[in-house]
């Protein structure tokens, strides 16, 4: 039995059509049934497979390298320099100083390492008669000055050997116990650079092959609640830290 469609004849025919699934064959051709059926199901497969994979959202995990962290030890030497305001300088001997800190690599041209230095590790020799003298003569007896740090951080460039690093201590005045003034808030950037103000500057020197430098920072420091000091020292006014010092890293495992 030979079946025609006439399209001109009956135009609607398809867009009827179009929308419902194809009928099966009649039961009187097996094989052309089984071969549509197939390939119905072959259709639902690909159909389902394609949904689940669009609705299935594409995760990735991205790996960071985790930050080169390197120990960095600091020590101050002798013959460093203190000033403030018109005096001369005290010449200072720092030796004994250290402190520990952690560095963190950064992404630069330079290999340069963000440092901050643990407070509890830091330790800067006071200025008294034993470490300090002015005018060639030892400071006197019981006049001494405490170092306290507040902050100490800042960038060295492995490459460069060039040294920034912010530090904010305390100055605490006293003789014996007779005599205690406020403590004297002092904030620089000690560099290996040069710094310089108004009344005082110094240059400093770059890291070397030994890890040696030596860091220079002005400071203004500003009058505290004690008229003696702030006439003594002509508050307000700058101060002139130079510091001989080593700072050497190592990769922290």
């Amino acid at each position: 039995m030979v079946c025609k469609a006439n399209s001109s004849s009956n135009p609607q025919f398809f867009s009827k059509c179009s929308n419902k699934p194809p009928k099966l064959l009649s039961s009187s051709c097996p094989k052309s049934q089984s071969i549509q059926m197939q390939r119905l199901n072959s259709m639902s497969f690909r159909c389902c497979y394609n949904q689940n994979q669009q609705q299935q959202p594409i995760t990735t995990k991205t790996q960071h390298p985790k930050p080169e962290l390197y120990t960095v030890n600091f020590k101050t030497m002798k013959d460093c320099n203190l000033g403030i305001s018109i005096y001369p300088n005290f010449v200072y001997n720092a030796g004994g100083g250290r402190g520990t800190g952690r560095g963190t690599l950064l992404e630069s041209q330079f290999n340069e390492l963000f440092v901050s230095f643990d407070l509890q590790t830091l330790y800067i020799p006071p200025l008294n008669s034993n470490t300090t003298k002015f005018l060639a003569l030892p400071l006197p007896p019981f006049f001494k000055i405490d170092i306290v740090p507040q902050l100490f951080q800042g960038t060295i460039e492995k490459q460069t050997g060039k040294v920034s690093l912010e530090f904010k201590a305390k100055f605490c005045f006293s003789v014996g116990s007779v005599y205690r003034a406020p403590p004297l808030l002092v904030e620089t950037i000690l560099t290996s650079e040069e710094s310089s103000g108004k009344m005082r500057s110094g240059k400093g020197e770059r890291l070397d092959e030994e890890g040696k430098c030596r860091l220079v920072g002005v400071a203004t420091v500003d009058p505290i609640d004690d008229v003696f000091m702030n006439s003594f020292l002509r508050l307000p006014t700058e101060c002139l830290a130079v510091l001989n010092a080593t700072i050497q890293f190592s990769a922290s495992t």
